[in-house]
């Protein structure tokens, strides 16, 4: 993985089920994660278990995108046949999910 966040940057993530009282437009979105066409979008951590919720968006496909969880390891593994990894977006800025054209393009909200 690019750019891996380190411990002290997963910190400012909430913790897993923090937020589930908040309506998924309204959840705020820490941290971004791409490869090519793809995009993770993590709003809740728990450093217990290495996982992530968030929204996913794989290959463009906007009509199978999708609120779930995802295995940080398995993201910190994830390679293309060429080589390529996951990297984390160092110009990410905190913004709710209703405010990402991508997630918005998707219905996720």
């Amino acid at each position: 993985m690019w750019n891996e966040p380190a411990e002290v940057d997963l910190a400012h993530i909430p913790a897993l089920y923090a937020t589930e009282h908040v309506p998924l437009a309204e959840k705020l979105i820490p941290m971004h994660f791409f490869l090519g066409a793809c995009d993770w979008y993590a709003a809740e951590y728990s450093p217990q278990d290495r996982i992530f919720f968030g929204y996913a968006i794989l290959n463009d496909d906007f009509q199978n995108a999708e609120w779930g969880y995802v295995s940080f390891d398995e993201l910190r593994e994830l390679k293309t046949p060429n080589g390529l990894e996951i990297e984390r977006d160092l110009h990410w800025k905190t913004r709710k999910a209703s405010e990402i054209e991508r997630i918005v393009q998707s219905s996720g909200v």
